[in-house]
């Protein structure tokens, strides 16, 4: 029998992730309800699935490109050249109280731990803020990206693995394209996440979500 990779987790609990937003802390704002917010991410932890039927997913040995990093890279930079970004990057794991961690610095980016590293078969997930109480946050200009921009991806052994803009999506948090985002793909990719839409005052938090999707450029 066929296993999914470490890293699948079933779409019900990854959907639990995402549906509420894209990546802040705790609420450290809530004092300042005229402030510009903070964006955020997760509200549940990720768990793992178990292996399926064969016929539920690929071969993770299907890739038909040779992979320079077949273990991936463990991200420490993010470069996104177009949009002047070149953020470190930190693991995000779970908190004791189950929900995803996340950057408490505004000018940091997470990689999802459970999923993928960038450069490894599979989506990669990197997200940051869009904004704090004190102004614009990392990923604040993501949604100005376009098809054919760069995304660089450092490890903390110094290697690089290049990714390219394929397209962005937007989707309100309860319509989040979960599937498509941390699901199976054949060959490396990235998703970049950040919030997007109008922020709800009364919820402190933002409508949308926006979703980079990136293939690894041809070397």
């Amino acid at each position: 029998m066929m296993q999914r990779p470490r890293w699948a987790m079933p779409v019900a609990a990854i959907a639990l992730i995402v549906a509420t937003g894209c990546g802040g802390v705790q609420d450290r704002a809530s004092a300042q309800a005229d402030a510009t917010p903070q964006a955020r991410v997760s509200d549940a932890a990720p768990t793992r699935a178990p292996a399926p039927s064969p016929s539920a997913t690929p071969s993770p040995t299907a890739s038909a490109t040779p992979l320079e990093f077949p273990d991936g890279l463990e991200p420490a930079r993010v470069r996104i050249p177009a949009i002047g970004v070149d953020a470190s990057v930190i693991e995000l794991g779970q908190q004791d109280d189950g929900t995803l961690e996340t950057p408490e610095d505004f000018s940091e980016t997470g990689w999802w731990q459970g999923g993928p590293r960038p450069g490894q078969l599979g989506a990669a997930v990197i997200a940051g803020h869009v904004d704090s109480t004190s102004g614009p946050a990392v990923f604040y200009d993501l949604r100005n990206l376009r098809q054919g921009d760069e995304i660089v991806v450092e490890g903390v052994d110094g290697g690089t693995v290049t990714f390219t803009v394929d397209h962005l999506e937007q989707h309100a948090k309860d319509e989040f394209p979960t599937s498509a985002v941390y699901g199976y793909t054949r060959d490396p990719t990235l998703r970049l996440v950040t919030c997007g839409g109008q922020f709800d005052r009364s919820l402190r938090s933002y409508t949308d979500n926006i979703v980079v999707f990136a293939d690894l450029a041809n070397s």
